[in-house]
């Protein structure tokens, strides 16, 4: 007994103290690799991202390069204005396309597309082993004399002639169109600030009123071979751009257009 009382009070090392004491290596050597791995897989996701973003292009031959750019300069020039030129500038189809060969092939303008700023054609294999059909990108630049900004101009200036100067702007530049009449938009109220040289376009001029709620208004009905000018009443004022009602000696009501002092037009 006294042999075992002898072992059972033998002091023995402390571990947890040891442990304490190796403590500061353990964690140094935690601060040195364990931020490592976000770091490294950070850096691998970026070189696959980069891999993925320069992945080459869909080369087009240069034929068909040219088809597209004729179909593009032919649709362009049907709706520009006098005066006007346009540039073409084809871009290159969805990288991941992989075409069959193709020994005719057709450019096309989609349904509902127009050929102004960023726009699209189509290009389809008419003769070949397997028929496609792709989407092409084209950028349609158009130029032409419009009115535009003389000096800057803050929003609420009342354009006048020294605010205005006509010269060959983009007109493709923006949605809405430029100002390209030979008589400048004097009067007219900004909206939004002009830079000096930006073209002036009726998104920038707040709409004019034509008419008040209450106003008779001389209304132009037309139709399929028809047109009628009658008599209404303004529901709503009438702003330039802008749809508004109006009621009809009949009572019926009509969603109309105005154009100018007291007048509107609807087509049926």
């Amino acid at each position: 007994m006294r042999a075992m009382a002898a072992i059972v009070k033998t002091p023995t090392p402390n571990l947890s103290r040891n442990s304490g004491s190796q403590a500061p290596y353990f964690s140094a050597w935690a601060r040195v690799l364990l931020p490592r791995v976000p770091v490294m897989f950070s850096r691998a996701l970026a070189l696959l991202l980069l891999a993925a973003l320069c992945k080459p292009a869909l080369a087009l031959p240069q034929a068909w390069l040219e088809k597209l750019e004729r179909l593009a300069q032919q649709g362009a020039q049907a709706a520009v204005p006098p005066q006007a030129s346009v540039t073409v500038e084809v871009g290159s189809p969805d990288p991941r396309l992989r075409l069959a060969a193709c020994e005719q092939v057709q450019p096309f303008l989609p349904p509902g597309q127009t050929l102004w700023g960023r726009s699209r054609i189509g290009l389809r294999c008419i003769q070949g082993p397997v028929k496609w059909s792709i989407s092409v990108p084209v950028q349609v630049r158009v130029f032409g004399p419009a009115w535009a900004a003389s000096q800057p101009l803050p929003t609420g200036t009342s354009l006048q002639p020294e605010h205005l100067v006509r010269q060959r702007v983009e007109l493709s530049a923006d949605s809405s169109p430029a100002f390209q009449q030979a008589e400048a938009p004097l009067g007219r109220v900004l909206q939004r600030p002009l830079l000096a040289g930006e073209a002036l376009r009726a998104s920038q001029l707040k709409p004019r009123q034509w008419f008040a709620a209450g106003d008779p208004v001389r209304l132009l009905v037309a139709g399929n071979g028809f047109a009628v000018r009658t008599e209404a009443q303004a529901l709503a004022i009438g702003l330039e751009g802008q749809a508004t009602r109006v009621r009809l000696e009949s009572g019926r009501v009509l969603q109309v257009w105005p154009v100018a002092e007291r007048q509107a037009e609807v087509q049926l």
